[in-house]
C-alpha cells in the first residue's frame, strides 16, 4: 500500500514547492491538494464535520498553481486535487489547466474530482447545487473527449459546445486518471460510470461494501485512494486489509518547520 499527503497549502503555511520536496525526500508518494474557489461569508451550509469552518478553507491557493509548483521541485510525486470542484469550474479552461500540468510534470497528475458541499459556494458560480451531480457527470464525459479528440464536440443539458481544437493534449495516455469523491449511491454509480479511482472519506469497512458494490456496478477494477486519514496504525493496518490502494494521510496546515517535523512522525507512522 502507498502512502500520500492530503492537505490545503494556503498563504500562511509551507510552501507548496517545500512541500513537495519534503514529500518526495521522505517517501510519499502522492501530494493531494483541496480547493476552495472562496467562503461566502453566509454559512447557511453547515461544515460537514461540526463544528466552525477551519481557518485554512478561507486561505486556499489554487491547487493547479500549488501543483505546478511542487512539479519543478519532484520527479516523481504524483500530484492530485483532493478534490477539485469541476462543477465550478469553465469545463474548457479545467481541461487546459489539467492538461498543462499533467504536461509540465511529466504524467504525474491525478484529478480527483467531486459535486462538493458549499451550496453558497456554487451559487455564486451560477451553480444549481440540485443538479450538480448531473453536470459533473457531464463535465468529465466533456473532459476526456478535449483531452483524446483533436477536434472536440460535445453537446449536453448543461456542457455544450461546437467542434474545437484544444491543446497541449496530456502526456498520461489516455488522459490523467480521474479519481472521483463521495460515499453516497450517486457517487458510488459516478466511479463506476467515469471514474479510473474512487477517493473516498470511508473508513476500512465502507470500503469493503464498496468494492461489493462496484463488482455488481461491473468495475471489480477500481483502485481505491482513502483520502484524509489520521494516523493511528491500527486503522492504517485496517486500509491495507481491505485492499487500499493507497493512504492519503490528513497533514495539517502549519508553517514549514512545524510542518517537516509533523511529516517525520507521518512517514514514520507510514513505515517509510
Amino acid at each position: 500500500m502507498k502512502f500520500g499527503i492530503a492537505t490545503f497549502v494556503t498563504d500562511d503555511g509551507i510552501g507548496p514547492a517545500a512541500l513537495g520536496k519534503a514529500l518526495e525526500e521522505r517517501g510519499f508518494d502522492s501530494l493531494f491538494l483541496a480547493e476552495h474557489s472562496h467562503i461566502p461569508v453566509s454559512r447557511e451550509t453547515p461544515y460537514p464535520a461540526g463544528g466552525d469552518l477551519p481557518r485554512e478553507y478561507y486561505r486556499t491557493l489554487d491547487p493547479f498553481v500549488a501543483l505546478a509548483a511542487a512539479a519543478t521541485v519532484t520527479s516523481d510525486l504524483l500530484l492530485g486535487t483532493g478534490v477539485a470542484l469541476t462543477i465550478q469550474r469553465d469545463v474548457i479552461h479545467t481541461a487546459k489547466e489539467v492538461a498543462s500540468l499533467d504536461l509540465l510534470s511529466g504524467g504525474r497528475v491525478i484529478f480527483g474530482v467531486g459535486v462538493g458541499w458549499n451550496r453558497e459556494e456554487m451559487r455564486d458560480h451560477g451553480t444549481d447545487p440540485r443538479t450538480r451531480g448531473a453536470l459533473l457527470d457531464e463535465q468529465l464525459a466533456a473532459l476526456k473527449v478535449i483531452w483524446t479528440q483533436d477536434e472536440a464536440e460535445f453537446h449536453g443539458e448543461y456542457v455544450d459546445f461546437d467542434p474545437m481544437f484544444q491543446w497541449p493534449k496530456p502526456v498520461s495516455k489516455p488522459h490523467p486518471p480521474v479519481y472521483i469523491g463521495g460515499q453516497s449511491p450517486a457517487a458510488l454509480a459516478r466511479v463506476a460510470a467515469h471514474g479510473d479511482g474512487w477517493l473516498p472519506i470511508a473508513g476500512p469497512g465502507q470500503l469493503r461494501r464498496a468494492r461489493e458494490r462496484f463488482a455488481e456496478l461491473g468495475r471489480e477494477d477500481v483502485p481505491f485512494t482513502a483520502f484524509g486519514v489520521g494516523d493511528d496504525p491500527r486503522l492504517i493496518e485496517g486500509y491495507a486489509e481491505a485492499g487500499a490502494e493507497r493512504v492519503a494521510l490528513l497533514l495539517p496546515t502549519l508553517p514549514e518547520a512545524e510542518t517537516l517535523t509533523r511529516l517525520d512522525q507521518l512517514a514514520k507512522v507510514a513505515g517509510l
